[in-house]
């Protein structure tokens, strides 16, 4: 072969191998929730953010899940482009073996990592104007819409027991999904949904029938063994003040399979591309820096140096 035409062929080859990797996209599984929930919807706003906001460098897949256990169970099999989300009490479960997760341990456990805070799951005790019901106590003697196996439902009857309030009210089979026309036609008198905030169907409830969300107080939410929350007035229709109620921390994980360089874009893109998120759904407008402190395990390193360079005051134990 002519040595010109050989050296131009070597030539185009690395032009073309150059330009490949200058192009190449990041592909990342987010393993996230029920497509019926608004955690799988969240999903799908990230997904579209991460290739808006990388010019189609990162590529999110989602995936649906059955639950946050499940989540973590699948680090012991997958690899470094998996992300998932899951209550931070649920990682320290597994790391310990607590739980859920006794006898199922793996040393993949000790390898999850934060990447970034999401919407929390929020608390709504919801009842309507014509109920009366602005505090627990007047629940007493009402029906109230719990739902069934979701973690809202299991929460409410949590805090009816501990409040004084079991066998006191009477509990509506009614599926949740149901609760707003229940409430418009006197069905039941309340209910109670757990969920990102804003949460729609009290949107839909406020606006159409009028609804006081209770709050509740430092000893209550100190009995419930939850984060507190604030929900600012004006978010709903007719709320003219703040609502205190309980939330249960929702982050985003991988593990240390993750390069340093992707865990950064997608911490840095995420980010970045938040207050655009929150102009399409308001639920996140609720995340701000503030939500930093709900991860109570370590972040990845990665995801440490973008908030080293965005100014997070970050603490010990998340790095």
């Amino acid at each position: 072969m002519n040595f010109r035409l050989k050296a131009a062929g070597i030539a185009a080859i690395a032009g073309l191998a150059m330009t490949a990797s200058a192009t190449a996209e990041t592909r990342v599984t987010y393993k996230s929730a029920k497509t019926t929930s608004s955690y799988y919807q969240m999903a799908v706003q990230i997904a579209e953010a991460m290739k808006a906001g990388s010019n189609g460098e990162i590529i999110v897949t989602v995936e649906e899940s059955q639950g946050s256990v499940q989540n973590v169970m699948e680090t012991r099999a997958r690899g470094g482009d998996y992300v998932f989300t899951t209550p931070p009490v649920l990682v320290s479960l597994a790391q310990g073996g607590k739980a859920m997760f006794k006898d199922k341990g793996s040393p993949k456990f000790d390898e999850i990592r934060a990447l970034f805070p999401i919407p929390s799951l929020t608390m709504h005790f919801v009842m309507s104007e014509e109920s009366g019901v602005t505090d627990f106590a007047g629940m007493e003697g009402k029906t109230i819409l719990l739902g069934k196996g979701s973690f809202g439902a299991r929460e409410g009857e949590k805090y009816l027991k501990l409040f004084g309030l079991e066998g006191k009210v009477e509990i509506a089979d009614v599926e949740l999904s149901n609760a707003v026309p229940a409430l418009k036609n006197g069905q039941i008198d309340g209910f109670v949904t757990a969920g990102s905030w804003p949460a729609p169907n009290v949107i839909e409830a406020a606006a159409s029938t009028g609804v006081n969300v209770i709050s509740l107080n430092d000893e209550q939410i100190a009995a419930s063994k939850r984060t507190s929350l604030t929900i600012p007035a004006g978010t709903y229709a007719g709320q003219e003040s703040d609502i205190t109620t309980t939330s249960l921390p929702v982050v985003a994980y991988t593990t240390t399979a993750m390069s340093d360089d992707v865990a950064y874009a997608l911490t840095r893109t995420y980010w970045e591309q938040k207050a655009k998120m929150g102009a399409d759904a308001a639920w996140w407008n609720g995340v701000d820096a503030g939500l930093m402190s709900n991860i109570t395990g370590k972040l990845h390193p990665g995801a440490i140096r973008y908030y080293k360079e965005a100014g997070f005051d970050l603490t010990d134990a998340q790095m």
